[in-house]
């Protein structure tokens, strides 16, 4: 597993399951400057933690009344309205950068000596931890509208998990699981033990899977894992099918105040909207519903989100593994390499080479003995031999066969509890996910039984090598 994260955008999660204690403001600091109009726009069904989230973000003049969206009740839980018409494209909001949570702000607080050195998200966490504990912290207004948790896969019970059995997203799961609990005892034992002045709270696993979970469903990532960041008011946007571009988040100059500048994280507005309709936004088109369920706790109904990845792997006990591997990593990919198959889409262009090369044996190997790599690698994009083809058949079908064995339901058994409804959201995510998968399984095993059936009719390498040799006469 080379990263927990993701390179792309980590965009927010929302869930009604907001913390209701609400910490008192201190006599020291400033009041809050919020005009009666201001106060009027929200409703007042939304939860008091919130209404005084929304208004430190006033007070601080990270909105204004001329910010086109607001905090609303949504079929999410929470989200952003817009306030008035909105055009397609037009800037909705701009979070200065002093309101940035990122490895700066960790660098610049009292606990930034003892994190230096540690993976970023880990740097985070702990600086989350320990702004949640302070009651004088600049950011528990935001600390007490975020969850307590998600419908993430990372917080299931044993028995919500035994729902995806076979399921590679419980594979997923439970290697972050693994992952994260390794992580805490070694930053435990490393950091928190011995820093007792910056940590005198008690700090737990579950603790730190809250602070994992927070930063896997709302941290946003421009360009990759080093620079992940929580931006408060910005993290309240939920995610749409209906919005097929991620451009619409920038980092652009501009006013932070009354009398400042600064850069500003930036949302424009992917959709037209009515006043009234909610700011929606794309969490990452290329996702699947396994990782949007680990990600964010939720799957779209969407079957283009249902995924399988296939791994494939050059034997080290190959004769040939060694020019393999140049082969292959001369072409982008590894002694490993992973394909992920997507429902009713075509499969990666890479496969079939890559399946030949891990493939090749017997007389076909002096195709590598004869001919440079990067040559074999365009000779491998077409049939090299019929024992060839039909061996990638069999491998991919028996393997197909023997993960679909793994589940304790059948597609059909879960398109029935779909239909019939009345799915806690969990059971809703683990029935769609291992529909998914299933589905993606079963047309794999379709793409290559019917394979298996063209073998006699294909053109294989020796076939087309005596063509181009012109050896091959025109069939009378």
């Amino acid at each position: 597993m080379a990263s927990v994260f993701s390179s792309s955008f980590l965009c927010p999660l929302k869930t009604t399951k907001l913390r209701i204690k609400l910490q008192t403001l201190q006599s020291s600091q400033k009041p809050f400057l919020i005009n009666s109009f201001q106060l009027r726009e929200l409703d007042p069904k939304i939860p008091q933690p919130v209404q005084t989230f929304w208004k430190w973000l006033c007070d601080e003049g990270v909105v204004s009344i001329k910010t086109p969206v607001k905090p609303g009740i949504v079929a999410e839980g929470l989200g952003l309205v817009a306030k008035r018409d909105i055009s397609k494209g037009e800037t909705v909001l701009g979070v200065p950068k002093r309101f940035w949570i990122n490895t700066d702000a960790v660098a610049e607080s009292e606990i930034g000596n003892v994190c230096t050195g540690l993976e970023p998200w880990i740097s985070l966490a702990l600086f989350l931890l320990r702004e949640k504990w302070k009651d004088d912290s600049k950011w528990k207004y935001y600390m007490a509208v975020l969850p307590e948790s998600t419908d993430s896969t990372i917080y299931w019970s044993e028995g919500e998990l035994s729902e995806i059995q076979g399921t590679q997203l419980l594979c997923t799961t439970l290697s972050v699981k693994e992952y994260v609990q390794n992580e805490f005892q070694k930053v435990e034992e490393q950091v928190i033990l011995g820093n007792k002045q910056l940590f005198p709270f008690p700090i737990t696993l579950d603790d730190f899977f809250w602070a994992f979970g927070i930063l896997r469903s709302r941290a946003f990532s421009r360009g990759g894992i080093q620079n992940l960041m929580l931006v408060p008011f910005a993290d309240l946007a939920n995610h749409s099918v209906k919005v097929t571009t991620e451009d619409h988040i920038h980092e652009i100059g501009g006013p932070a105040g009354l009398f400042s500048w600064d850069l500003l994280f930036s949302f424009q507005s992917p959709l037209k909207l009515k006043a009234g309709d909610q700011f929606l936004i794309q969490y990452g088109l290329n996702k699947s519903n396994a990782d949007m369920a680990i990600g964010y706790g939720f799957i779209e109904p969407n079957s283009a989100r249902d995924a399988f990845t296939l791994t494939l792997e050059i034997s080290k006990t190959d004769d040939f593994y060694g020019d393999k591997l140049d082969i292959a990593e001369s072409n982008g990919l590894g002694e490993t390499a992973d394909f992920d198959i997507k429902l009713g889409q075509s499969l990666p262009p890479s496969l079939f080479p890559y399946l030949r090369l891990v493939a090749l044996g017997g007389t076909d190997n002096f195709l590598i003995e004869s001919i440079s790599g990067n040559a074999v690698w365009n000779l491998l994009e077409l049939p090299v031999s019929r024992a060839n083809e039909e061996l990638i058949c069999k491998v991919v079908r028996d393997s197909c066969r023997s993960a679909l064995s793994g589940y304790h339901t059948t597609i059909e058994e879960d398109e029935k509890l779909m239909k019939e409804g009345n799915l806690s959201s969990r059971l809703q995510i683990a029935v769609g996910v291992r529909a998914g998968e299933k589905k993606v399984l079963q047309q794999l095993d379709d793409i290559f039984r019917e394979r298996e059936l063209e073998l006699d009719e294909l053109e294989y390498y020796q076939e087309r090598r005596l063509k181009d040799l012109d050896l091959v006469g025109e069939p009378k």
